[in-house]
């Protein structure tokens, strides 16, 4: 029996040494395998996050011609004389005469008012003068009136209504809210086109959006503002607005 154990023992030790090798060797392997997949998802990850990343920012813009809806006439006018009743008589004349005007053009007796008066004195040489100062202010929705009143203003004068500088028609467009989804859509339809070009350039394409900016409306003169005394606005205005989009490219 003692002779056995003997001859046995050496064989149990070296059975034992290879299962733990094998063990060790498994377990190794597993790691390996896990480190190796492990970096690949990791590197595939942060390759999907750059590219997810790529964006391009272009601007797009939307411009459309509209027609004034609100007519605006500041009228100023004053009269200046040695006691105040006489000063306010001649702007009482010149108020009769402004109301006949425009009663003449059709508008309705409501849409003028008076907007603002003003009394001043100046005193020269021992003599005090009164200067009475009025502004009318004419506000309507009828355009094509309108401007057939700025063309007629010089009927005022001939009727003996000196208009102060500052008197002059504004024209003014009020229903922006109703255009602006429309022209937010072609600003950005317009931003996606350059994006397009740009990713056509670079071997790209374009994907969602990443970030927009509305950017803001301007209404203008359309054929400019020439500027100047004398120079009437005009209802024909062009309005414009320009968005900032930011694209991703994939």
């Amino acid at each position: 029996m003692s002779d056995v154990s003997e001859v046995n023992a050496p064989s149990a030790n070296a059975f034992w040494r290879s299962s733990q090798a094998k063990l060790w060797l498994s377990t190794a392997a597993i790691l390996a395998v896990g480190m190796v997949a492990g970096g690949y998802l990791l590197g595939d990850g942060l390759t999907r996050a750059k590219a997810a990343d790529r964006s391009v920012t272009v601007r797009g813009l939307a411009e459309r011609e509209v027609m004034a809806d609100l007519a605006t006439w500041t009228i100023a006018y004053s009269a200046t004389a040695e006691d105040l009743a006489s000063a306010q008589a001649s702007v009482d004349r010149d108020t009769a005469a402004i109301r006949a005007f425009f009663k003449e053009l059709g508008f309705p007796e409501d849409e003028l008012q008076p907007t603002g008066v003003n009394v001043s004195t100046y005193t020269g040489e021992g003599v005090t003068r009164f200067t009475v100062r009025q502004r009318m202010t004419l506000r309507s929705t009828d355009i094509a009136r309108a401007q057939r009143a700025v063309r007629r203003q010089f009927d005022l004068v001939r009727r003996g209504v000196i208009l102060e500088e500052g008197s002059g028609m504004a024209f003014t467009f009020t229903k922006l809210n109703g255009i602006k989804p429309e022209m937010v859509a072609e600003a950005t339809k317009d931003a996606r086109a350059a994006a397009e070009q740009f990713a056509k350039d670079s071997g790209t394409s374009v994907g969602g959006i990443k970030q927009a900016t509305q950017g803001y409306f301007s209404i203008e003169a359309r054929d400019g503002d020439g500027g100047g005394w004398g120079v009437a606005d005009t209802p024909y205005k062009a309005v414009r607005v320009v968005t900032t989009v930011d694209f991703y490219l994939r």
